[in-house]
């Protein structure tokens, strides 16, 4: 689903056992956010949650310029042998951001803040919103309450569940997307169905904001 817990070693071990066991084709989420960028002639990007970088290529093979961040070095390692040096992967979890001091036109986010405690989320919004250049945007995906895993596995807070060991997920629905990102410039929640169902939210860094 996603690349991120906090537990490098979790993912190393996934990354490691199932390789590239999302494929390669882009997740739909991505091929919209590219569509959307595109529109908007963003010119380089964040991708915070990297993985082996499948969701990197269509921005790429657009003009877009990406730098991406990934706590596992097998996945990084992947990424390079599929899509060579050209794009900046730094390595560590995105719970330490920032890892540089650019502005970026756009960031993409997938499937990643729902595996985060409240705080982590918090600080996660806040540091890509941070790293935004003045009227940049910033997409992200999470999973949706309607997902058949809602309700599963053993509770840890409101809404986060354990579903199986090392993987704690967040379900969001709009009241609770609009709690945590409604005074960061959110201004499009929609429905989009992946492996299961996900919101796609747009974020934009106001002029007035720097």
């Amino acid at each position: 689903m996603a690349k991120e817990t906090g537990k490098p070693e979790f993912w190393e071990k996934a990354f490691d056992e199932k390789k590239e066991m999302w494929g390669l084709e882009p997740a739909k989420s991505a091929i919209l956010t590219k569509d959307f960028f595109v529109r908007e002639a963003v010119k380089n990007i964040l991708i915070p949650g990297f993985g082996y970088g499948r969701n990197a290529q269509i921005f790429r093979e657009n003009g877009i310029e990406v730098t991406g961040i990934e706590i596992s070095k097998t996945a990084i390692e992947m990424a390079r042998k599929h899509y060579g040096d050209a794009m900046l992967i730094y390595h560590g979890s995105v719970t330490e951001m920032p890892f540089d001091d650019r502005q970026y036109d756009g960031i993409f986010c997938y499937a990643l803040i729902h595996l985060l405690d409240s705080g982590e989320r918090k600080k996660l919004i806040n540091d890509c919103y941070n790293q935004l250049s003045n009227g940049g945007y910033m997409v992200f995906t999470v999973i949706s309450k309607t997902a058949n895993t809602y309700g599963k596995g053993r509770l840890i807070s409101k809404d986060r569940y354990e579903i199986f060991e090392g993987a704690q997920l967040y379900f969001y629905d709009t009241e609770s997307i609009k709690t945590e990102f409604g005074e960061y410039g959110l201004f499009e929640i929609t429905e989009v169905e992946e492996n299961q169902p996900f919101y796609l939210i747009k974020c934009k860094r106001s002029f007035s904001d720097k």
